[in-house]
């Protein structure tokens, strides 16, 4: 009968759809009739099981997870329990949930920790808090012996922030580590290495990231980036998202000030500059000779303000890292260290050497010459159009744009070049991987952005086809720039939030496979529809929210005899960076 009414109902709407004429300035609606001899009946009806991308952008917050650990939904239960059972016994302040998400298959860890846990991680990790005033005020490292010294040690909410607290749980996660003999399945681990760092690079952890706070964002949201000719709420980005990121913006505002004065001046330059050829060179000169004043200004005032920034924050005088651990993608034979007399991997020199000499100077330099292969052709391609008369005047940039194409096009494909290189090339700690990766991508880059310009300068010796080619340069990869930024994300957002409506529907119709009947949509309401399922607190007990409730009551309690047993309690769900786990 509800399937009648509803049926009816929606027929009724059609009719009364039908009767009504369109709103102004709306094309007309299609025939209902015509829609169903083009596409079908069931095809239409399709659409209310599908739930809305603004439905899966709904988000239910959670007060007890700070960073999420998830898994592939191939993992097994022997997994789980071996990493669980080592969070528990070896960082025994962390507070772990389990939970499954019914339509990934997936399973999660939520972790957090109680305030005094955390304060005593803040005394492991050396943070740096602002002492109050009546004990000299500035900041020094946390110490638990002496935290009345503190600011606002006294409150739970308003001592540490979101960033912090989720830094001294990575802390205790990247310094969880494996005893002698130890083992996985096929991942052996040496003594004392991190456990964690090596399963995400096996696959075996899927992601380890924190989890944002809504009201702090939404903060963020109003006085940062809907903001209008406003300064930067830079100590509040650093709060949230730490001193690295906030000190890139702040260098990023500062720099965009800074370039009010070159423009005006060669603004000003360029009005009052004489048409003839004189007075065009003197004005080059002067421009040229402000710019290297002006660059050198601004380097010392920087300086000076990173400096101020990095006072304020606390991290002037923090001590480098004394020891740097290996990559976990670093491979190599085990042996004896005949320093430390501890089993490591060992990859022998010769073996880079011998991959750089044959493999990545052969292939760089083969891409650069592709690179200036390909430009000399785009210059003939240009010297063709030009010689054909009658085309528009538009047609002589199009070899120019296509050079602006080839030009990032290669530049993407050469980074992935590069990555590749330096992981054959089995570099053993992150400083040096880095470094070779940023030889690579800056040779690769400067040739392949700059060497059309200095062949047009210095070679064609045409400032003309110069000055076009550097406006077409300049737009096109300010252009990309904001592509790459703004609507590929948004793009791939929604491809996703489309992939799962339709992974929804599919269940839906699983559904009504196995009761034989009606298949029931999605439930509206974004993540609240993914329904609860298999969660432990570190305390015992089985939570569920939106990690949930579509796992054998079998497999709860083999997982619940490890720690706890199973409960029916709901929990809140979690407001993470990804849409819909």
């Amino acid at each position: 009968m509800a399937e009648a009414a509803s049926g009816a109902g929606g027929t009724s709407l059609e009719g009364e759809r039908g009767k009504r004429p369109p709103p102004e300035g709306e094309p007309a609606w299609p025939d209902p009739g015509l829609l169903h001899k083009l596409f079908g009946k069931r095809l239409l009806q399709a659409g209310r099981y599908l739930v809305s991308h603004k439905a899966w952008m709904k988000t239910v917050p959670t007060e007890n997870c700070d960073v999420l650990m998830t898994f592939p939904d191939t993992t097994d239960d022997h997994t789980l329990l071996w990493l669980l059972n080592h969070i528990r016994v070896g960082i025994p302040e962390l507070i772990v949930q389990v939970r499954h998400h019914r339509h990934t298959r997936a399973y999660a860890f939520f972790v957090t920790a109680t305030y005094e846990s955390l304060l005593r991680g803040a005394d492991e990790l050396g943070l740096r808090k602002a002492v109050k005033a009546e004990f000299g005020g500035g900041t020094r490292g946390f110490s638990c012996e002496e935290d009345f010294i503190y600011e606002n040690v006294e409150s739970e909410l308003r001592f540490f922030t979101s960033q912090e607290r989720q830094s001294i749980i990575r802390f205790w996660l990247q310094n969880l580590r494996a005893k002698q003999g130890e083992a996985l399945h096929n991942v052996r681990f040496l003594e004392d290495q991190p456990i964690i760092p090596e399963l995400a690079a096996r696959g075996i952890i899927q992601q380890v990231f924190p989890v944002h706070e809504q009201r702090i964002l939404n903060r963020l949201m109003k006085s940062w980036v809907q903001a209008v000719c406003e300064n930067q709420p830079l100590d509040d980005i650093c709060d949230y998202f730490g001193v690295k990121i906030a000190m890139y913006f702040a260098w990023l505002g500062f720099y965009t000030s800074a370039m009010v004065y070159p423009a005006v001046f060669g603004s000003v330059l360029y009005t009052f500059t004489e048409a003839d050829q004189t007075s065009r060179d003197v004005s080059c000169v002067v421009f040229a000779l402000f710019n290297v004043i002006w660059s050198t200004l601004f380097l010392e005032e920087w300086k000076r303000r990173g400096a101020e920034l990095a006072y304020k924050w606390g991290t002037l005088d923090s001590p480098g890292e004394a020891v740097e651990e290996p990559r976990p993608q670093f491979r190599g034979v085990r042996r004896i260290s005949p320093i430390t007399r501890a089993e490591e991997f060992y990859y022998p020199p010769w073996k880079r050497l011998l991959f750089q000499l044959l493999v990545s100077l052969p292939l760089c330099l083969a891409c650069l010459v592709c690179v200036f292969l390909l430009m000399l052709g785009c210059f003939q391609l240009q010297e063709l159009v030009l010689s054909v008369k009658g085309l528009p005047r538009l047609a002589r940039f199009l070899p120019k744009v296509m050079l602006a194409l080839l030009v990032s096009v290669s530049a993407e494909g050469y980074k992935k070049l590069a990555i590749w290189l330096n992981d054959m090339e089995n570099y053993r700690l992150e400083s040096a991987y880095e470094k070779h990766l940023i030889i690579k991508v800056v040779l690769f880059q400067f040739v392949n952005s700059y060497l059309s310009l200095f062949y047009i300068g210095f070679y064609l010796k045409d400032m003309e086809r110069l000055k076009e080619l550097l406006l077409v340069l300049s737009l096109s990869q300010s252009l990309e720039r904001q592509l790459r930024a703004v609507l590929v994300p948004l793009a791939a957002l929604r491809f996703r939030l489309l992939l799962l409506s339709l992974r929804g529907l599919l269940l839906a119709a699983r559904a009504k496979v196995r009761a034989g009947g009606e298949p029931v949509g999605p439930r509206r309401g974004g993540q609240r529809g993914c329904a609860g399922g298999l969660a432990r607190r570190a305390e015992g007990a089985c939570a569920e929210g939106i990690w949930g409730r579509g796992r054998p009551a079998s497999r709860c309690r083999r997982l619940g005899a490890h720690a706890a047993q199973c409960t029916d309690r709901a929990r809140g769900g979690v407001e993470t960076r990804w849409a819909c786990p």
